[in-house]
């Protein structure tokens, strides 16, 4: 039998620490698990490897005697008579997995960690993950609320929590494809999709607004009427407001998500729009003004 290796089957470095090994695990049995790979030989064969490669590396004491035994296998009596003790029970010739499936190994995990194959064992697959799509809008965001899916023809009732980000994604636990001869089932990941709103711009908890007021407000001040997420509200103008000037209006923006009663605030940027269609009178009064602009500078 040749010598197997389990770093290269799990395409990671002989200096991998635990996590690399466990990321590099999860990411290969996902891509070639049976549920993905239907009546494909070879995801199959290649599960199995990974599943094995995972027994040995993501176990301290195995991983110790493969790294100080595995090309002198058939040495391996010395290590056991140095007092290693495996994990497993070995009366039964198959061997439980550590990540969870149990089912044949190759004769050289056989000779490394004992036992012997007694025919060909069903293995325990974990069901397939979904994933799936909610399309929201901003309004729909500002308070928690229930909503019910329908993934993979059946229906899941869910709490979408105020504040959820456009992107963000959240895993419902055992909501996946059910799992083959015992395993476990597949979990669910909702990504939110949240549109752009016409109105309001936003970052994080925060929004953003710009509003447009006239000259005259801006230069002698005065009031201008703001949309909020929660409705209309007055605000002043200070006089000589500039072209530009962001105000903050405390705790108007978004809720924070899982913070209850805790909100993000909404900045106002405002904009002003020049007078047209000027009469001749105020054509004459914009030059008073002018002149007395001039005068004193």
């Amino acid at each position: 039998m040749e010598f197997i290796d389990y770093y290269k089957i799990l395409e990671i470095p002989k200096t991998a620490d635990d996590g690399m090994i466990k990321k590099a695990y999860r990411k290969l049995a996902r891509k070639y698990h049976p549920d993905l790979n239907p009546n494909d030989k070879e995801a199959e064969k290649k599960f199995k490897q990974l599943n094995e490669a995972n027994e040995v590396l993501g176990n301290p004491e195995n991983r110790k005697k493969y790294d100080q035994y595995g090309k002198d296998w058939k040495h391996a009596e010395e290590f056991e008579k140095s007092g290693y003790q495996p994990n497993q029970s070995q009366s039964s010739g198959r061997q439980q997995s550590s990540s969870g499936f149990s089912g044949d190994f190759s004769d050289f995990f056989q000779s490394m960690y004992g036992g012997q194959s007694s025919g060909r064992q069903q293995s325990r697959f974990r069901g397939q993950d979904l994933n799936a799509e909610l399309h929201l809008g901003l309004a729909d965001v500002l308070t928690s609320k229930k909503q019910t899916l329908t993934v993979n023809g059946k229906n899941i009732r869910i709490t979408i929590p105020a504040g959820v980000e456009n992107g963000q994604i959240i895993k419902i636990h055992g909501h996946g494809t059910p799992g083959s001869t015992g395993g476990p089932n597949g979990d669910l990941y909702i990504t939110f999709l949240i549109a752009d709103d016409p109105v309001f711009k936003r970052d994080g908890s925060n929004i953003y607004i710009n509003v447009t007021i006239d000259l005259y407000t801006a230069m002698l001040g005065g009031e201008a009427v703001i949309n909020t997420l929660d409705g209309k509200v007055k605000m002043k103008v200070a006089p000589e407001t500039q072209p530009g000037t962001k105000v903050k209006l405390k705790g108007k923006g978004m809720p924070v998500y899982k913070k209850e009663g805790e909100f993000g605030d909404l900045y106002v940027t405002y904009a002003i729009q020049l007078p047209s269609k000027l009469s001749e009178e105020e054509k004459k009064l914009f030059t008073e003004l002018s002149n007395i602009r001039s005068h004193e500078n």
